[in-house]
């Protein structure tokens, strides 16, 4: 049983008003996107890396990104859809004939650059004896549910989880979750709402806070700080 990386990385960042796609955005020496590969590159249990990056930028990742960095187990760069389920989607077919049913395939966003080694092989371990894994951690504000702006219930916070990413499955079951979505044409938050929807059960594995998600102004300034403690 062997580990690929997913890396959907197709999204055009509008939140962060750069007049550049997110992923190419400068964090200390290099793109936020060549950082999270990088993590992935010397984790040595991962065996390959797919990359999924809008079609007309796929020349520029390649060199901007894979070459320059000596990305070398990037097997492929794979076209993006018009949602993220649909790039993960054509990553998962783009895999068919390389990777096993029982092969492990760890889906992670491109700009959360500061995910562990550590993270990614809780998340293998128990999507290898179940059926997925899904990195969170625990919510650490109230949480109000809120229609047309009144509260009208207040979770239990120890019940509350933050989704991040990877999220592990084997390769034959979340090809499936997601075959079976798109043929009845649901579109989901994550990979683990599709694989729940396939009726698999799928387990919780401890993140770290600081596996952010770059999305906002606000987030590239934590990822610097965040940058400079690890140097």
């Amino acid at each position: 049983m062997t580990v690929f990386a997913l890396v959907p990385a197709a999204g055009m960042g509008k939140r962060m008003g750069a007049s550049i796609n997110k992923q190419y955005l400068q964090l200390a020496d290099k793109p936020i996107l060549a950082h999270t590969l990088t993590v992935f590159e010397r984790t040595s249990f991962v065996d390959g890396i797919y990359v999924i990056i809008p079609e007309d930028e796929i020349p520029f990742c390649r060199e901007q990104v894979v070459e320059r960095h000596g990305l070398a187990k990037v097997r492929q760069i794979v076209a993006g859809g018009a949602e993220r389920q649909h790039s993960v989607l054509n990553g998962l077919r783009a895999m068919e004939g390389v990777v096993a049913d029982d092969d492990v395939v760890l889906i992670h966003d491109g700009v959360r650059p500061f995910v562990t080694p550590e993270i990614l092989e809780r998340a293998v371990a128990v999507a290898r004896e179940g059926d997925g894994a899904l990195v969170a951690v625990p919510a650490k504000d109230t949480v109000k549910v809120v229609e047309n702006g009144v509260i009208t219930a207040t979770p239990p916070r120890e019940s509350l989880w933050l989704a991040q990413t990877p999220q592990a499955f084997r390769y034959g079951l979340i090809r499936a979750a997601h075959e079976a979505a798109d043929a009845e044409r649901f579109l989901g938050t994550d990979d683990a709402m599709l694989a729940e929807r396939f009726g698999c059960q799928v387990r919780v594995v401890l993140g770290d806070y600081r596996n952010i998600k770059i999305t906002t102004p606000e987030d590239m300034i934590l990822a610097e700080a965040f940058l400079k403690e690890r140097l």
